[in-house]
Order: C-alpha cells, then sequence, then structure tokens
C-alpha cells in the first residue's frame, strides 16, 4: 500500500492541490475524499506492523482536514471528526493498550461524569439531555482518549516529522480553496470585524486556526531542511497561509501560530550547539523580510484595515475598549456561574440557557477555561491542573521532542480563543505527550532492535 507521507514533498503538495481543484469543479468529490481518506488509513491500521504511528498519522491528517470538510458539507455531522479521532484512538488502545502512566488522564475523563450529573437536573425540558451533553463534551474527552493513547508513547524524531509533513497538505487544500473561490478582499473587507466571506463563508476563528497550523508546519520545516528548493516550497506556503490568516481578520489563530513558532525557536537555540543555532540566522532573516513584504500587500489589499484590526482600531482609526471583541462580559458571566455554583457547577452545556435568563444573551465566549469553571465549578479546576502539570511534570524527564512547548501552547491557546469547536487542539495536546527518540542507525550486520511501545519506565 501507497505511503503518502513518504512521497517527496513537491508531489504531496502538487497532488492535494489538484484534488482540491477536482472538488471545486464538483463539490461531491468533498465526501468521496473523505471516506476514501477514512478507508485508507484503517486499511493501513490493520494490514502496518507498527499501529501506534498508523494511528497517530490518521488523526494527523484528517483533524488537519477538518476546517476545510465542514466548510464544503463534507461531513455527516459537525463533531463527525472528534468521534472518528476517538475512534481510532480507541481502535489504537485494543491493537496495542496504555500505558498504565496515563491513568491522570483516565481521572481526568472521570471528572467529567459530574456535569452530565448536574445537567440531567437543570436541563430544560426542550433541550435534549444527549445532544447538550455530546455537544459540549465531546471536545473535552476527545483530548483525555487522544492522551491515554499518546502518553509517553514511542516515535521516533523522523516519523513525526513525516506526520507533520502529511498534515501540510489538507491544509493546503484549505489555502488553495481560499485563494480560488473568495471574492476579491477589496470588495469584502469594509470593516475591522472577523470576516466571514474572505473565510470562505466558514468561521474565521476555525479557519485561521487550521491555516495557524499549516504555517507553523511550513515554517519549522523550513528551518530544519537543508534543500533550497524545499525551503522555496515552504517560505512560499508559509507566506501564503499567512496572508489568508491575516485576512480572516480572526487575530487569535494567527497569533496562536507565531507563539507556536517561537516557541520552537526558543527550544531550537537552547538544546542546540551553537553552530546550528548560527545556521538558523539567515533562515530567520528571509522568513523576517518575507512577513514584512507580506504584511505590506495584505495592508494596501484590505486599504490598511488589517493594521487596524491589529491596532485594535474600527475602521475610522478608534481605539476599541474591548479587545476581546465582546467575549470579556460573556466570560464575565460564566466566572459568575461559577461562584454560584463553586463545587460542581452548573452542568455541561448548561451555560448558555444561565446566560439567557441572566441577560437575553445567547453567544459563546469561545474559552474553554471560563466555561470549564462555570459547567464543571471546582472539578473544572481540578481537570485543568491535570491537564497542565501532567505535560510538564512528563517534560522534566522526557526531552526529545523539540514541538513539546509549541504543541502545548497551541491547545492552551486555542481553547481560550476558540474554545474545542475542532479537533486540532486536543488532537495536538497529545502529540505533545509522546516520547520522541532518534532513530536508531543500522549497522552492517546488526539488526535494529524494535522500538517498544512506551517510554521506560
Amino acid at each position: 500500500m501507497i505511503k503518502f507521507e513518504k512521497l517527496p514533498y513537491p508531489i504531496l503538495i502538487a497532488g492535494h492541490i489538484v484534488i482540491t481543484i477536482f472538488m471545486i469543479a464538483l463539490p461531491l468529490l468533498v465526501k468521496v475524499f473523505f471516506y476514501a481518506a477514512i478507508i485508507y488509513f484503517v486499511l493501513r491500521l490493520f494490514t502496518s506492523a507498527d499501529k501506534n504511528q498508523e494511528v497517530i498519522l490518521a488523526c494527523a491528517y484528517i483533524t488537519c482536514l477538518e476546517v476545510f470538510l465542514k466548510m464544503n458539507g463534507g461531513l455527516l455531522f459537525y463533531e463527525m471528526i472528534k468521534y472518528m479521532v476517538i475512534v481510532f484512538m480507541l481502535a489504537g488502545i485494543l491493537l496495542r493498550g496504555f500505558s498504565l502512566k496515563s491513568i491522570p488522564f483516565v481521572f481526568y475523563l472521570l471528572l467529567l461524569v459530574p456535569s452530565i450529573v448536574i445537567a440531567s437536573q437543570n436541563i430544560p425540558i426542550s433541550e435534549s439531555l444527549r445532544k447538550a451533553v455530546a455537544f459540549n463534551l465531546s471536545g473535552p474527552v476527545t483530548l483525555g482518549v487522544v492522551a491515554m493513547y499518546c502518553f509517553q508513547r514511542r516515535i521516533t524524531t523522523t516519523r513525526l516529522d513525516e506526520i507533520l509533513k502529511l498534515c501540510v497538505g489538507p491544509i493546503v487544500m484549505l489555502a488553495f480553496y481560499l485563494f480560488v473561490v473568495t471574492p476579491d478582499i477589496r470588495d469584502v473587507v469594509t470593516n475591522t470585524a472577523s470576516n466571514f466571506a474572505a473565510s470562505g463563508g466558514y468561521g474565521p476563528n476555525q479557519v485561521a486556526t487550521a491555516l495557524g497550523i499549516g504555517m507553523f508546519i511550513c515554517f519549522i520545516r523550513f528551518l530544519r531542511i537543508k534543500n533550497t528548493w524545499i525551503n522555496v516550497l515552504d517560505i512560499v506556503l508559509f507566506l501564503g497561509m499567512t496572508y489568508r490568516g491575516w485576512i480572516t481578520f480572526s487575530r487569535g489563530g494567527v497569533l496562536t501560530a507565531f507563539l507556536m513558532i517561537g516557541a520552537v525557536i526558543f527550544t531550537l537555540f537552547f538544546l542546540k550547539r551553537s553552530e546550528f543555532r548560527f545556521s538558523f540566522l539567515p533562515k530567520l532573516g528571509v522568513i523576517g523580510l518575507g512577513l514584512v513584504m507580506a504584511w505590506g500587500y495584505t495592508s494596501l489589499a484590505t486599504s490598511g484595515l488589517i493594521d487596524k484590526r491589529y491596532a485594535n482600531e474600527d475602521a475610522a482609526g478608534r481605539a476599541k475598549e474591548d479587545l476581546s471583541t465582546g467575549r470579556a462580559e460573556l466570560i464575565s458571566i460564566e466566572l459568575e456561574a461559577f461562584l454560584e455554583n463553586p463545587i460542581a457547577g452548573i452542568g455541561a452545556g448548561q451555560v448558555k440557557h444561565y446566560r439567557a435568563k441572566k441577560d437575553g444573551i445567547v453567544a459563546a465566549s469561545h474559552n474553554e477555561t471560563s466555561r470549564l469553571l462555570s459547567e464543571h465549578g471546582s472539578i473544572g479546576i481540578l481537570s485543568l491542573l491535570v491537564l497542565i502539570f501532567t505535560p510538564l511534570i512528563f517534560r522534566l524527564s522526557h526531552k526529545g521532542n523539540v514541538y513539546f512547548y509549541a504543541f502545548l501552547i497551541f491547545w492552551i491557546a486555542t481553547i481560550n480563543h476558540s474554545a474545542m469547536r475542532i479537533a486540532a487542539p486536543a488532537f495536538f495536546y497529545g502529540m505533545a505527550l509522546l516520547y520522541v527518540v532518534k532513530p536508531k542507525v543500522k549497522k552492517k550486520g546488526i539488526p535494529i532492535e524494535k522500538t517498544p511501545d512506551f517510554a521506560p519506565a
């Protein structure tokens, strides 16, 4: 069976662009492509000797494909990718087990149960308990299952880089689609609010988040790979995705990408030898120059509105009082719910009803932390502490994953500006928990020892 992650990078990118062209011409192919991808990964899972990495590869690909699929109606239901990630991870657990060291995440999943009990007592008669719980807990449950599977599971640096390489494909599909189908930017950008038209008619926050993942991966590939033509391709993709991320006018995903990039630069500079650090400088200079030029073009294309957006100004140049674009008020209401119900919260999915009763606002804060507090109470605080400190303690003795801080930053930043509407924060949180090792060099006449599933005790 063809392993697409091992194809030459230009062919991988070109293939995804060609597929996107066919999808634009015949939208039905979006669903065909998705189900074909699922069948392909299932076949690989059950025919491959190394099922651990097949599970991670499958989940990585469909996670990065999610926003494109939602934008084009390629899913049976809104939360489908999260459920597919859970299914793949559970299949991996059944086939290869999970480490007993991941017990903190079993405990985390159990901490979600009280919110279901509370919700069953408070939910309005007209509301479906199953739908409310499923929608609001699908993200946290996905995170827990992914963390259970990934925690201290071994993977080589080479394999991890191959997985990230494959992830570029679906994000290139998204970026190319946006370049082709969205109207002229000058026609649709008239203010500094998040722009649905420039985001392919879908949520700008989620589109910017997906593009931010692509920005990060293309950046680290540009920084670490020593091949001029591949570097040119990656810098073009990086700047193209950055431009499309900027013109969504949704800042969270783009700023998160730059935070991840900063984390990797910091990690590499402190872990690698001095001459390796010095070799980065010319490439960082190229990226810096490219970003300045891209920002200048974006500013011209948006008639300077992008400058005002990132300066927190309206179209007239007046400073906005609320940097959070109205979310601060929504978060404050969720904190009120926590103070009124500090032990177990008001129940899963109940904050929207609480908010509607409080002041008639039916809107989401997009902040998973404040939602955890309001709906789970002090139990939510405990679950958050488990999620923060477990990987940090793990990092003290396992420093092989140079992307650890970047993945962790992506999770915490994304859930605080976009909640867990997509599977990406849950999946990349799990990627931070992998035990990354250097591949063993095959010596003549000496076979390579099979890599164990988990980190040593």
